[in-house]
């Protein structure tokens, strides 16, 4: 649409008097808006036609004189506004047929001039579900190829009846992607737990009336700070803006309508400055990726340069060692410590290894484990040029290999976004036998956490493919437009070196002792509609040295790992206050290692649970990690 993907505020004007598409592009243009809002049926029409008793139908075409907006010149700059649809519940059934008539009739002009978007405003009366309304925006959806539907929600009161509205109105809709709101705000801001919601949603347009400003010191219109907090949070995601007036000169503000787009333009430019981790992702937000397969497949340079970029990882990957080093010899002592990178890649730990040693003036022997043929090079490049005989590279798989010695510290990163979904207990179960009965693994233990989220754009990004296989896969996020519902629980823990394992390689179970079960229940804070589930981990490295992405302890500035995101196939409707349970498994073969999930609202005490979601991914069916 308008400006789309610029780093401009998009900002478009609604004169609510103006009959004129002229007046009203005029006005836009030179204050410097993007757009205008028009009504496309002039003021009395509608009620014209409907309470017209000589004929039971309406013209099946328009006469000039009944439409404000006529001319395809003006359709690059304007949205066309649909006439109030409060009528399509009157218990006349006439009328009603009348005023989806003339709907129908809007859709289709709105579609012939080319308009980039046309506005439903959903119906102020107080009927429950409003399904005539619903039912006549489906059907509009439908008709629509290019043009976009927009629908006003008004936010109001606590706000909770507003996302009420949306939500049963995108759920007549079978939750279409086509289907985008206008979220009008007034001048009283609800809680911001009630507004983040509104973050998980297909929010177009923000519609700020005038009268939802305030003044500054010289006249000029300005937001409250709730209302600036919250601005800012859709602006990342590409959210448009209107400025409802009554007319030209009707503003209670200094400048006019020039100062409002002036002043969300401003507001645009000082936004809160990304972090390193937001920079990193751009891009990438709300953009699903498989997860990597590190055992199963050979990674790219591409892939690996990408993470060694990570200055936190590798800084506590070094913190970590370090202090393994000071605690295992003592200072002046000419004992040489036998270190195993296993996994190494293309040797970031490795140096780092070195580097601690160095700093803590202790002596090492390094052994570079690394299957990947093509990282092989690299590592006897680096041993070459820089390692010399402080470092032995092997190329093996680090669970067939037959080390020469045993080990005092043994190093890997082999961690994904769920801690254990790249695979790293199966792979350190094979690896941990090279290490002393004293030696130290870093890290020592990794746990994972789950937590219920909303997210409208995730969920239709998954249900664009149409298929199972899809929805019971699970992705790799940097999480934007979502709502986390409830904070995270942990669901498992691996901890390392499991001193008691005793591997029966030839037994179809000899990975059993690797499966989980988990069952957490959350309290949600406001109503929502649940899309699926947030996975997140904490490793220890060693002691208290710590690496995470767990949202409370995000270790600052570390871009290796975006959340993983697990998909449910039909969303949750959750009540605030109300609590669900969420049921997770992670099950093995002799070939692979797969996720299983389920999600069920939990019931009220004493009364026995009625909904609940499938159990995705049986037997790894859509998705699995190959050992």
């Amino acid at each position: 649409m308008f400006n789309e993907g610029t780093d401009k505020a998009t900002v478009g004007l609604e004169l609510r008097s103006a009959t004129d598409p002229a007046l009203v592009t005029d006005v836009s243009n030179a204050c410097g808006f993007s757009f205008g809002l028009i009504n496309l049926l002039r003021a009395g029409v509608q009620d014209r036609f409907l309470t017209d008793t000589t004929t039971t139908t309406v013209p099946n075409a328009f006469q000039p004189a009944d439409l404000q907006l006529t001319d395809p010149a003006f359709a690059g700059n304007l949205v066309g506004g649909i006439s109030p649809c409060e009528p399509l519940d009157s218990p006349d059934a006439v009328v009603r047929q009348k005023c989806e008539q003339l709907i129908r009739q809007q859709i289709q002009w709105a579609a012939h001039l080319g308009l980039s978007a046309v506005l439903f405003t959903y119906p102020e009366t107080q009927n429950s579900s409003n399904a005539n309304f619903a039912r006549v925006v489906n059907r509009a959806l439908g008709m629509v190829t290019y043009t976009q539907i927009w629908v006003k929600i008004t936010v109001e009161g606590d706000g909770r009846r507003a996302w009420g509205q949306w939500n049963m109105l995108r759920t007549f809709c079978q939750h279409s992607p086509k289907l985008l709101v206008v979220l009008q705000i007034g001048a009283h801001m609800p809680d911001a737990d009630t507004m983040k919601q509104w973050v998980a949603e297909p929010v177009r347009v923000v519609m700020l009336p005038t009268t939802a400003f305030l003044a500054n010191k010289k006249g000029f219109p300005v937001l409250s700070k709730a209302h600036q907090s919250f601005l800012h949070s859709l602006m990342e995601q590409n959210v448009q803006f209107i400025v409802s007036a009554d007319n030209e000169g009707s503003q209670a503000h200094t400048g006019g309508p020039a100062a409002y787009q002036q002043y969300l333009s401003h507001l645009h430019r000082t936004r809160p400055e990304q972090d390193i981790v937001d920079q990193f992702a751009t891009g990438y937000h709300d953009y699903l990726q498989s997860p990597l397969q590190p055992l199963m497949d050979n990674l790219e340079s591409a892939t690996y340069e990408v993470f060694e970029k990570d200055p936190i990882k590798y800084q506590e990957y070094e913190r970590a060692t370090y202090r393994a080093l000071l605690d295992r010899v003592p200072e002046g002592s000419d004992t040489v410590t036998v270190v195993m990178v296993v996994g190494a890649g293309r040797g970031p730990l490795v140096q780092r290894a070195l580097q601690a040693a160095e700093n803590a003036k202790r002596r090492v022997k390094v052994y570079a484990v690394e299957k990947n043929p093509n990282a092989i090079v690299t590592l006897r490049a680096r041993k070459q040029t820089e390692w010399g005989d402080l470092v032995e590279v092997v190329h093996c798989d680090m669970r067939y290999w037959t080390a020469p010695e045993q080990t005092d510290i043994l190093i890997s990163e082999l961690l994904g976004s769920f801690g254990d979904n790249e695979l790293s207990p199966e792979c350190l179960d094979g690896a941990q036998r090279f290490l002393k009965p004293d030696g130290i693994s870093i890290p020592s233990d990794y746990t994972a956490f789950i937590a219920p989220i909303s997210s409208t754009k995730l969920f239709n990004e998954v249900a664009s493919f149409k298929d199972t296989e899809h929805m019971e896969t699970p992705y790799v996020v940097k999480f934007r437009a979502i709502n986390e519902l409830a904070s995270p629980k942990p669901v498992w823990t691996f901890t390392h070196p499991n001193r008691n394992l005793k591997l029966d390689l030839g037994s179809p179970a000899f990975n059993a002792h690797n499966n989980r079960y988990s069952t957490q229940r959350f309290r949600v804070s406001s109503d929502s509609l649940m899309h699926g589930v947030a996975g997140y981990f904490e490793a220890t490295l060693y002691k208290d040295v710590m690496i995470s992405i767990h949202p409370a302890t995000h270790s600052p500035g570390m871009f290796s790992w975006f959340p993983i995101f697990f998909p449910i196939k039909e969303p949750v409707y959750l009540r605030k206050g109300g609590e669900v349970e969420v049921c997770f498994w992670r099950c093995g073969d002799a070939r692979k290692v797969w996720y299983e999930w389920c999600v069920v609202p939990v019931a009220e005490e004493g009364e026995v649970p009625v909904a609940a979601s499938s159990v995705h991914n049986v037997d790894g069916r859509s998705s699995w990690i190959g050992l």
